[in-house]
Formats: structure tokens, C-alpha cells, sequence
């Protein structure tokens, strides 16, 4: 089964990361890369976009995103995790001249989907305004796409649950509005958030055996030394697989436990950018929840079988 997919992204180590299980895994066919806000701000993300499509030896195009989200002004990128330029302050190569396809982010993922009614998954691996201002664009996508997979969210499953407020998870904070519209859209939405993604965790020594493995797993572990620090601050002997378990998801959903409800995003005071997920078996009296959509959300995986279906696809066995 191939799987035919736009990566909407803001490299980002662990994007990058997610860009080359993409492109290696036989299974998923890149269409297209979108680049958004977020890791960095949109010049740098669309210029790691390009760096990676020419490194990595990837043919799809890549089209620059929103610049800032939909309601609010953004917030400072993570530099303490990415970097300034959001690749681990590696030195970064232009991209080929003529690289960037014309249209605007949104526009690329409505021609596509309109164009390949019924084929194309959506992967947001980032803030969701893109997918927002597609939405808002063509309405009509949301019966014509074949599935949307984000990672994002935390839905208090899984120990400690967001990772910039102790409810929010960084994509959902990052454009909330953004979120809750994508979350209320009446599409096929899967949700691989912090439940999930904190138990897969790739060692240094995971790391240090990529920078052996190839030229593309080389820059991979180089542009990663950065974020294993970041990790080893947090006391974690190694780094989360946050956007390849998304991918994860795609092409081994067997790996993970799901659960299914209406979800809201709050997008404003202490809860801003929290994910709430109705439970579908209390009955509460009516709400802000209703006649919401269902999604599924990730609240379980095989971290051992997900580790080790990344380090396969990224070109490396399993030792462990």
C-alpha cells in the first residue's frame, strides 16, 4: 500500500528526521513539502526545507507557509531546542535557485488534494495554520482528502502532559485558533501527540550509529548534537521521536492504542493551547463539545516496535 503525502513542517531537527523516513520508507509516496512557522521563523524553515529536499535527494516541491498564525502574534522560537536557525546552528547551504513552487503553502495543499481526490494524507508535523487557512480557502477538501495525521496535542494519558505549559504541547500553543478549527473540520483526523511520542526515544548511541550509515544519516546526526543536549538537560540519555511517529502511525498503525471523542482547544487564559477530548461515555449536559467531529488520538505504542521501525527506515538495525 503507498501512501501518498504532503509534509506540513518546520524543520527543525526532529522534522528533518521526519523528512528522511519519508523519503526512504517504500511505502510513502512525498508529494509535497510545505514548510510553516514554528521551530524557527518561516525564512529559515523554508530554507532548511530546501537544504534537506537537496541533501536528502528528495524530488518533491517544496512551497512556503504562513509566516505567523491566525489570531495572535507568535511566540519566540525555540531556540534553546533547534538552534537559531532551527537545524542546530549546523552551516546551511542554499537551496537550488527556482526551488520553491509559486504558490503559497495552502493553495499547494488545495491544488493537490482537488487534484488527487479520495489520495492525499496530510502530515502536519507543526503549527496547524496552514491546514487552517486551506480550510478556509476550500472548505470542500475536507471530503476530498484521504486522512490528516498532525502531531501535536497531549491529551493527559501518559505522566506529564504538555511541554511549554504544563497542559499545552508546542504546536497547538504555537496557533491554538489554528487547532481548534483544524480539530472541528469534518475530516478524517488522527492525533499522535506527547502521550505517545515521549515513550519513543532514540539513544546517542542510535545517533552516533547514524552518523555512520550514509551521508544523509551523517547530516542527520550531526544537526541532532544540539538536541540530545536539550534532552540530556531534561535527564533522558538520548531524544524523542516526536514527527517520525506520526509517520509511524501512518505506515504501522498496529503499533499504536487509540481513542476516539470531540476534541476543543482552549485558546486563551491559563489552559491556552490545551487539547480537551470529550469522553464520549459520560453524558454531560450540553456543551461546547457537541456536534463536534471525532478524532483519534494516539494514547498508547509499542515503543520498543516504534523505535526500531525508525531506525530501520533512517537506514540502521535495532541493537538494542
Amino acid at each position: 500500500m503507498t501512501h501518498k503525502i504532503i509534509i506540513d513542517t518546520d524543520p527543525g531537527v526532529d522534522d528533518a528526521a521526519a523528512l528522511l523516513f519519508a523519503h526512504n520508507h517504500p511505502e510513502i509516496d512525498l508529494v509535497g513539502i510545505t514548510t510553516i512557522f514554528g521551530n524557527a521563523d518561516i525564512d529559515n524553515v523554508t530554507a532548511n526545507a530546501l537544504f534537506l529536499k537537496q541533501h536528502f535527494g528528495i524530488a518533491a516541491p517544496v512551497a512556503r507557509g504562513a509566516s505567523r498564525a491566525l489570531a495572535r502574534a507568535n511566540g519566540p522560537s525555540p531556540t534553546h531546542v533547534h538552534g537559531s536557525n532551527g537545524l542546530g546552528d549546523i552551516a546551511r547551504s542554499d537551496g537550488a535557485a527556482g526551488a520553491i513552487d509559486p504558490r503559497p503553502a495552502h493553495r499547494f495543499i488545495t491544488d493537490c488534494i482537488e487534484d488527487n481526490p479520495g489520495e492525499i494524507t496530510l502530515v502536519a508535523v507543526g503549527r496547524l495554520t496552514n491546514l487552517a487557512l486551506a480550510l478556509n480557502h476550500a472548505p470542500q477538501i475536507a471530503a476530498l482528502v484521504k486522512g490528516v495525521v498532525i502531531m501535536g496535542g497531549a491529551f493527559s494519558t501518559a505522566g506529564p502532559n504538555g511541554n511549554v505549559t504544563p497542559v499545552a504541547e508546542a504546536n497547538i500553543i504555537g496557533d491554538p485558533e489554528a487547532a481548534d478549527q483544524v480539530f472541528s473540520a469534518d475530516w478524517p483526523l488522527t492525533a499522535i501527540g506527547l502521550d505517545v511520542t515521549r515513550q519513543v526515544i532514540l539513544s546517542r548511541e542510535d545517533v552516533a550509529e547514524l552518523a555512520q550509515a550514509g551521508p544523509s544519516q551523517a547530516l542527520l546526526a550531526r544537526l541532532t548534537q544540539g538536541y540530545l543536549d536539550y534532552h540530556a538537560r531534561l535527564g533522558i540519555d538520548g531524544c524523542y521521536v516526536h514527527d517520525s511517529s506520526a509517520l509511524g502511525y501512518l505506515v504501522r498503525p498496529d503499533l499504536f492504542q487509540m481513542q476516539s471523542g470531540p476534541v476543543r482547544v482552549a485558546c486563551d487564559g491559563v489552559a491556552r493551547g490545551q487539547t480537551i477530548m470529550a469522553d464520549i461515555h459520560t453524558p454531560y449536559p450540553p456543551n461546547r463539545w457537541d456536534d463536534r467531529p471525532h478524532i483519534s488520538a494516539a494514547v498508547g505504542v509499542d515503543a520498543r516496535a516504534m523505535r526500531a521501525l525508525v531506525l530501520e527506515v533512517l537506514g540502521i538495525s535495532d541493537q538494542a
